[in-house]
């Protein structure tokens, strides 16, 4: 990768270790930018240890972590020799908050750097790590550990991510940074700041890091010129996803409406206008159901440097996506019975997600319906103002009893589901509860997944990373 210019091909950030680091690695491998999920990734390394970490990756990595005696005080909590029995429950990890414990912090900044790390061991490929601005809490150490194992780029989707480049550019230099958390109070919102010392934590005398790419992710051309013009510090690119595109979406413009099936509606007002991002001068690429050479070209023709790819991608042998998924999706595919439909009320951060209907997962109303309503993972949760004036944490999608208690309103707990734990279902990492029963998964794919076809064949439906990269680029 030369200095200033990034591949045609974005390998998408898919949920909770969907894009894993042998996926981003496959990926950079063969030049284009390799993309880890950042989301949950110290709940992700944590439950790799207790399941025995089959081939020693996350604790080579962390033999490369800085710190030693945090590496050490990691492996010493978490790992299990030969994995944790399957009827037994993963070790909690503490939940991110506005005042996180040192460890808590710890073992963020360390599990970012081991994915990382990871993904770009062995090869010059240029590697990126994918975030949500929702979960704001662990902004700060998530991408002071990417940018220790050598992030070339960090993407950012789901909000406005407006001071992501100045926390870049301070913690290049191993300096405080801080970052404003969104909290709930009776007129709205409001800001408190979260901050985070690198000294604090025993990180000195350390060379002065190379600044990562910052390129966030959008869906209309006003926040692209907001974001150029009032954003302290560098903007490398964007990344223009449309409403087709897989995880969450951004809600459509103006007065929601919902179609028959109770999705919103989107329309031209969605469509972004290139015309003015050509004019901005910045380079983008464009998402959304371009998963083929047609659309890569198409792409090119309308002065984009490239596409960006998710679900073609997450059903490709390298994903962390579970087996039994990917197979399940290909077969549907195959069978033209593919739905993806975009939920807007799935998600606690109130933006649209898409679920892909599958047979036993959370997509099903029974399904749903069925599951006790429990929040232990944490990261979508709000902050709020108490009565008493202190700072509280809610979640839609926790019981609704207890959502009431803290002030929340019944209307935004109907049909709200917890991403947390089953996007940790997703890829294998499922909770096993007291009572036994164990978290299902809620799968999100794009509008493309009746395309992942191309890829492959009924007879050997099978594909690489490789297979991918080789299609779209013709």
């Amino acid at each position: 990768m030369s200095e200033n210019k990034l591949p045609m091909i974005i390998q998408g950030g898919m949920g909770a270790g969907v894009s894993n680091w042998v996926l981003a690695r496959a990926v950079a491998m063969l030049g284009q930018l390799g993309v880890v999920s950042g989301t949950a990734l110290d709940v992700i390394m944590a439950r790799r240890l207790q399941d025995g970490d089959p081939n020693g990756d996350v604790r080579r990595a962390l033999d490369y972590f800085p710190i030693h005696d945090v590496a050490k005080r990691i492996i010493e909590t978490y790992f299990v020799s030969g994995g944790k029995k399957p009827e037994e429950s993963y070790k909690p990890v503490p939940v991110q908050n506005l005042n996180p414990t040192k460890f808590l912090t710890e073992l963020c900044v360390a599990a970012n750097f081991v994915e990382v790390f990871l993904a770009r061991e062995g090869h010059d490929g240029p590697v990126g790590i994918n975030y949500l601005e929702k979960i704001q809490f662990p902004h700060l150490s998530s991408i002071y550990g990417a940018m220790l194992a050598g992030a070339s780029v960090i993407i950012m989707g789901a909000g406005i991510p407006r001071e992501i480049p100045s926390v870049i550019d301070q913690l290049c230099s191993h300096s405080k940074a801080v970052y404003s958390v969104h909290v709930a109070d009776s007129m709205g919102k409001r800001s408190v700041q979260m901050n985070f010392d690198p000294e604090e934590l025993g990180f000195k005398n350390l060379l002065p890091l190379t600044r990562p790419k910052f390129i966030p992710i959008i869906s209309s051309e006003i926040l692209a010129v907001i974001l150029s013009k009032k954003t302290e510090g560098k903007i490398d690119g964007f990344i223009i996803e449309g409403p087709t595109a897989g995880g969450h979406n951004a809600p459509p413009r103006g007065i929601l409406k919902l179609d028959s099936e109770g999705q919103p509606e989107y329309g031209k007002r969605d469509v972004v206008n290139l015309d003015v991002m050509r004019k901005l001068g910045i380079p983008f690429w464009l998402a959304g159901s371009y998963g083929s050479n047609a659309k890569l070209k198409e792409a090119l023709q309308l002065g984009a440097e490239g596409i960006q790819v998710g679900t073609a991608f997450a059903l490709c042998k390298e994903s962390g996506l579970k087996k039994e998924y990917k197979d399940e999706l290909l077969r549907l595919a195959f069978e033209g019975c593919t739905k993806v439909k975009t939920d807007p009320l799935a998600s606690p951060t109130g933006f649209p997600f898409k679920v892909a209907s599958v047979a036993g997962t959370l997509s099903e109303e029974e399904v749903f319906k069925a599951r006790t309503r429990i929040c232990d993972l944490g990261y979508l949760r709000e902050p709020y103002i108490k009565e008493d004036g202190g700072i509280g944490y809610r979640c839609s999608a926790e019981p609704v009893d207890i959502y009431l208690q803290k002030g929340g309103k019944i209307e935004d707990t109907i049909g709200r589901k917890c991403l947390c734990n089953s996007l940790m279902s997703n890829i294998g990492m499922a909770q096993v509860r007291s009572d036994g029963s164990i978290e299902l998964a809620l799968i999100t794919c794009g509008d493309d997944l009746c395309n992942v076809t191309n890829f492959c064949s009924k007879e050997n439906p099978e594909y690489s990373a490789a297979d991918v990269i080789r299609i779209l680029l013709g």
